[in-house]
């Protein structure tokens, strides 16, 4: 594929994007501009791309899928945990809307500049990208509307679950190997649900060290 639009138009021709604010922001967020200079000419293509430091961009229609299923609405407050490439962090703050509030969360040094960069070619006011450890989150910016992770945790990270508000929903996946997206409700203080989406592959979710 050599445009956004053909990107686009693939993933709503396969089912995988639906909601009009997110083909909205699928289609104001230019894959290309996150991708690096040696895979620039596959930038377009429905697969995930190595940014360095072992990590990826993640294939577009799975970025869709859990966008779906992620159920933004305007003026939230979202983290987004591996921001890696800001990519996703971009598309969270179309979705988020100017009175909504974006966090993009990077454990390693150099994807964190990379990410600021790339976000910056947007000029959002209402997104950033700091450096932190996704299994911890973000405690002190507690609690959010939504979190989003971009990589594999053996389990799901239950400080990420306690940072959520009441009502509030979790996307994540989870397993070693082929792992599901396992998407999680706060219903209550001490009350979740959770749905699990099975077939897809992350890399993993890193604790710092690795």
């Amino acid at each position: 594929m050599n445009s956004n639009r053909e990107l686009v138009d693939e993933l709503k021709q396969t089912g995988y994007l639906k909601t009009p604010g997110i083909i909205k922001a699928f289609l104001k967020v230019d894959r290309k501009d996150f991708v690096v200079k040696e895979f620039q000419a596959e930038a377009y293509e429905n697969f995930p791309l190595s940014i360095g430091c072992g990590q990826t961009i993640s294939q577009p229609a799975t970025v869709a899928f859990m966008l779906e299923v992620l159920g933004i609405r305007p003026g939230q407050k979202i983290l987004d945990v591996g921001s890696g490439s800001g990519w996703q962090t971009a598309l969270l703050a179309c979705l988020a809307g100017p009175r909504g509030e974006v966090i993009g969360l990077e454990l390693k040094d150099d994807l964190v500049e990379a990410g600021q960069a790339n976000l910056a070619k947007y000029n959002f006011t209402n997104a950033e990208i700091i450096k932190g450890n996704g299994w911890n989150g973000l405690p002190e910016q507690a609690p959010f509307d939504r979190i989003i992770v971009a990589a594999a945790a053996g389990e799901i990270p239950e400080k990420l679950k306690e940072q959520l508000k009441v009502g509030g929903r979790l996307v994540v996946p989870v397993g070693r190997g082929l792992q599901d997206i396992v998407v999680v409700d706060r219903q209550g203080q001490e009350t979740f649900a959770e749905r699990y989406f099975p077939g897809f592959v992350f890399v993993p979710l890193l604790k710092g060290g690795e």
